[in-house]
């Protein structure tokens, strides 16, 4: 009840974002005053070294482990509480987990977010020695490829945003325009040359052949406005974000916003690969998170009519959709295991200043670990936990700030008696 009535007082606010962060900062801090203080639950354990340094990885729909579940990759920075987007270089970090978290700086971005850091990741089809990342060289924003093992490095001339499974190709969007739009998931390195218009008729999302080089225009964003258009799209200002592809990568999803009169809209987005065939999965009003369960159903954090908020698992082209969890209804970042049995995903910071971790299997759920996040961590520098899975299923790691800076730690899921014990009961919330 109370949540519920926070997330309408949130929504509600959504259009003043100055009062929200007032109101929100003044609600937290008193009721921060008379709860227990918790540092961290759960059975945690620190990869990172605590050397003054703050370390990261990124989003929650990548997996920061190679195919063997030895290698870890990670950014390695100075300060993420100054800003969203800096232009200070991070070093892209190799943890060797089978000998003692050893770590190795094997490259560096200039480019990055406190979001979604560069878009690290290890590069399929092996996820084995080549990893692919974004950067800001010769004036324009790129991405990198690197083989780890003999340091061989090939440029593309766009950044990435969603790699396929194949490592063929990958699409991406307009980082400065985002960055304008939505601190903390785009780049500040250039100005937004749509800075002048609601609606560009520009490009906003492009194909990347990564073997070519070549890039290609997909969708613009006069593409999206005109598709279904409804009537509070007329006049407001739009923007595209959390492009993610199905695991066969023929289809892809995105978040089309728009902002009118400070009020906020968002609608989930369904398409082919080359741009055609899109179908508006969602739309009422609020859409967050999403993963790909297959190559047809999404998962994902909504609000839908007569129902609330809550995840739901949605079916492509289709009105289909279920609702799972409802003793969920908080915003979090989920994703399936490796075999699609369980789903991991976490909150933001409750009115003690605690982010919990949970574990769900078919319909019972058990929090595996909560952590507490300083107030210095908060609206656009937050440090969200962003929990992801190794490649063998039995380890979750995530990006957490209870001991003053930011660090990666992890979960083993043989802590709680096996992945598969660990569910022979239910845990209430």
């Amino acid at each position: 009840m109370v949540k519920n009535i926070e997330n309408y007082i949130s929504t509600a606010l959504s259009k003043y974002p100055f009062i929200k962060k007032v109101v929100k900062r003044v609600y937290q801090r008193s009721l921060y005053l008379l709860s227990p203080k918790i540092k961290y639950e759960g059975e945690i354990i620190s990869v990172t070294p605590s050397d003054g340094y703050e370390y990261f990885f990124g989003y929650y729909d990548k997996s920061p482990w190679d195919a063997s579940d030895r290698y870890m990759l990670c950014l390695r920075v100075k300060d993420t509480t100054k800003s969203v987007a800096p232009n200070d270089p991070a070093e892209i970090i190799l943890i060797d987990t089978f000998n003692n978290n050893e770590i190795k700086v094997i490259g560096t971005t200039r480019t990055w977010n406190v979001q979604q850091g560069c878009m690290l990741q290890w590069l399929g089809p092996d996820f084995t020695e080549n990893i692919i990342f974004n950067d800001f060289r010769d004036g324009n924003y790129c991405s990198v490829i690197i083989n780890i093992k003999s340091g061989e490095e090939k440029v593309l001339s766009m950044p990435v945003y969603s790699v396929s499974m194949n490592g063929k190709f990958a699409l991406t969007l307009d980082f400065s325009r985002l960055h304008r739009l939505r601190k903390g998931y785009g780049y500040s390195n250039l100005p937004d040359i749509t800075a002048n218009e609601k609606i560009p008729d520009k490009p906003c999302i492009w194909k990347i052949d990564i073997d070519t080089n070549e890039s290609t225009p997909i969708l613009k964003y006069t593409d999206l406005v005109n598709f279904e258009t409804s009537n509070n799209m007329i006049g407001a200002e739009h923007k595209v974000n959390h492009i993610m592809l199905n695991p066969s990568g023929n289809r892809f999803l995105v978040l089309h916003r728009w902002i009118k009169n400070n009020k906020k809209y968002t609608r989930l987005i369904v398409a082919n690969i080359d741009g055609n065939d899109l179908f508006n999965l969602s739309d009422d009003k609020m859409v967050s998170h999403c993963y790909w369960k297959s190559n047809i159903e999404i998962l994902a954090f909504a609000y839908k009519k007569n129902i609330g908020y809550g995840y739901f698992l949605m079916k492509d082209k289709s009105t289909e959709f279920q609702h799972l969890w409802p003793e969920l209804i908080t915003d979090g970042h989920p994703s399936y295991s490796p075999d699609g049995s369980m789903v991991v995903t976490d909150t933001y910071p409750d009115r003690s200043r605690l982010s919990s971790i949970y574990l769900i299997k078919e319909n019972n759920i058990k929090r595996i670990a909560r952590v507490f996040v300083p107030f210095k961590y908060d609206n656009e520098v937050r440090c969200d936990l962003h929990p992801r899975w190794n490649r063998a299923g039995n380890k979750i790691c995530f990006d957490a700030v209870f001991e003053g800076k930011r660090g990666l730690y992890t979960i083993s899921l043989d802590s709680y008696g096996g992945k598969n014990e660990i569910f022979n009961y239910n845990t209430s919330l």
